[in-house]
């Protein structure tokens, strides 16, 4: 999400050209805005790609240090306006930031009361007023910058320039990932170290509530209280494409390890777990509405239709409100019957595929309140959605979808609080969900720690031509998606079936050749699904069990086992689908597969 780079050198390089180059090192992390600052030449933005952007920079732009950002919208539209880097009131101040400012309202307040003037509708411009509110009283632009951290919630990365002091840069982090890089007479700050790596391999991670303080020749490294820390550098012997990847062979490998990061992002500043209440900020114009509907229609396409399906036992089960789930491309050729009562939620991670958008589009010609649930903000369904909800996942590069995933899900649970708590969900029920989401960070590391098992049980099975894929209740579109991420990036065949039709049909087809994954967490349909094993393994079928954390019993009927942490059911698919990711990353791995572009695929269906 975003991309920040920084640079301060005494060695004669054109500071221009180093940044624009470091932010087409930066562009696979996906964006929707790019700008540059230098002290000298001043700053320039543009919305679209850095393409466009070096379009407007005349020539002579340049000097001796700056610093330059690729912006995935959060707060405000991806327009110029909105676009990094930003300014305080002088003009003196300049910031670029990645992550959220929680508590940026209540300070912009204080601000506009002290007399500030606000240019955009960005979060990140708060804090450039606030440095220089700071400096007015500090007169030190490093005692500012520290002041106006210290009065900050949320995620931050950030990089900070000061005409008053041109060759110095400060950073920070909080939450989101800032890399120093230490030259010979340059120093470099980046969001991760592909566009540092063709200047220097030595580099220092920042930790969670640290500040560095930059010039060309040295660098120093505190804590939010002014503590000064004392770091060893790293040397990277990472290429920058590898880094890009942060170190991991694949993006699809990535971006599921980020799993517990994307699950914190959407969970940031949304949950009132004292009251088991959320607060979504994108439904707030709607909540009247929205306690009054009495039907909801959750569409999507693949992997989004399947998170849908989960919605709709998690709403009707929580919130009481009858729900359907229809895959989108069908969705407006059939007719569909919508009213005013109606709410039709669009889920889709690109918030642009047009099978969605057009089912959008049926729904408001009907009258029904349209809600979106998507990752790229300003994207065509964010637009076009009466309200809706945010993921906050940040880009996904490979195809098959991961962490995004991930974040819808845990998405759906929040609006089905929402909207619970609007009903019959007591406080009490409330309070249990909105605990055990916090929870689930944690969880979905301790998950991600076991990854080595599940490659060992990847490669026992890849040469299968087959595999069924079983699951009930919640699980079963966990299932579903175990199977289409086999199928996707392997090219084998995969079937997922909710585990009581088994026998009306697939069971026909198992034998000592064809394994079966079947998700059995210890929930309210275990013993249902232990039944399902059984018949399985009396026709000989290979079974890899999903199961809940000290659960002996089905360890002793299946081949073999993968345990994952205990949680509420209704939450149990947000960890029971990353084993399965993996299972399917590993096993076409194993097979020699180009894992993050498989064939005939792309990440954005934008034609029917």
């Amino acid at each position: 999400m975003c991309g920040i780079f920084a640079y301060t050198g005494a060695q004669g390089k054109d500071a221009g050209k180093v940044l624009l180059d470091g932010l087409l090192s930066l562009e696979y992390r996906g964006y929707d805005s790019a700008g540059i600052f230098t002290p000298e030449s001043g700053s320039i933005k543009s919305p679209g790609a850095v393409a466009e952007l070096r379009k407007k920079i005349p020539t002579g732009f340049g000097g001796k240090s700056g610093i330059a950002h690729l912006r995935w919208a959060t707060h405000g539209e991806p327009n110029e306006k909105n676009a990094h880097p930003h300014q305080d009131c002088t003009g003196e101040l300049w910031i670029v930031h990645n992550g959220i400012i929680e508590n940026f309202k209540e300070l912009k307040e204080k601000l506009a009361h002290a007399g500030h003037r606000f240019a955009s509708d960005s979060d990140t411009e708060v804090l450039a007023h606030l440095v220089e509110e700071h400096l007015k009283k500090e007169k030190n632009f490093e005692k500012a910058a520290l002041a106006a951290l210290n009065d900050l919630r949320g995620t931050y990365g950030i990089a900070l320039q000061y005409k008053g002091e041109p060759d110095k840069l400060i950073a920070a982090r909080m939450g989101s990932p800032i890399v120093i890089g230490l030259g010979d007479g340059e120093h470099f700050i980046a969001s991760d170290p592909s566009p540092i790596l063709p200047h220097t391999k030595k580099v220092v991670f920042l930790e969670d509530g640290e500040v560095a303080v930059l010039t060309p020749h040295k660098h120093s490294i505190y804590k939010l209280n002014a503590e000064k820390v004392d770091r060893t550098p790293t040397e990277i012997d990472w290429s920058p494409e590898e880094a890009q990847k942060g170190g991991y062979e694949h993006f699809m490998l990535k971006e599921i390890m980020e799993g517990p990061e994307v699950v914190e992002n959407t969970l940031r500043g949304r949950v009132i777990a004292e009251k088991g209440m959320v607060k979504l900020g994108g439904l707030e114009a709607v909540a009247k509405e929205l306690a009054s509907i009495e039907r909801v229609i959750i569409v999507g396409c693949g992997t989004a239709y399947y998170a849908g399906l989960v919605g709709e036992y998690m709403l009707e089960e929580f919130a009481g409100i009858p729900v359907e789930v229809e895959l989108a491309s069908e969705f407006r050729y059939r007719a569909p019957v919508l009213n005013q009562k109606t709410a039709l939620i669009a889920i889709s991670q690109s918030g642009e595929t047009l099978d969605t958008l057009e089912a959008i589009r049926e729904g408001k010609r009907k009258g029904a309140l349209t809600l979106g649930i998507v990752n790229a903000v300003g994207s065509t369904i964010a637009r076009e959605t009466d309200a809706g909800v945010y993921n906050h996942a940040g880009p996904e590069v490979s195809v098959a979808s991961t962490k995004a995933l991930v974040s819808q899900l845990t998405a759906l649970a929040l609006f089905t609080v929402f909207l619970g708590r609007q009903r019959a969900m007591s406080e009490e029920t409330g309070k249990e969900i909105t605990a055990e989401l916090k929870k689930l960070p944690a969880k979905l590391k301790a998950i991600l720690g076991r990854t080595a098992d599940i490659e060992v049980l990847a490669k026992k099975y890849a040469s299968s031509r087959d595999f069924l894929f079983i699951g009930r209740k919640y699980n079963y579109p966990v299932a579903l998606e175990g199977a289409i991420k086999l199928k996707e990036i392997s090219y084998v065949h995969a079937e997922g079936y909710s585990a009581g039709e088994m026998k009306h049909g697939p069971i026909a087809m198992i034998d000592e050749h064809f394994p079966t994954f079947a998700l059995a967490p210890h929930d309210s349909v275990y013993e249902k699904v232990v039944s399902n094993i059984h018949e399985l393994k009396a026709r000989k079928g290979p079974v890899v069990a999903l199961v809940t954390e000290g659960d002996t019993r089905v360890a002793e009927l299946a081949d073999d086992v993968i345990a994952v942490p205990k949680t509420l059911e209704m939450l149990s698919p947000i960890l029971n689908v990353v084993p399965l990711q993996l299972f399917a990353y590993y096993f076409a791995k194993e097979k020699g597969l180009n894992v993050d572009r498989p064939r005939n695929l792309a990440k954005s269906v934008t034609v029917e």
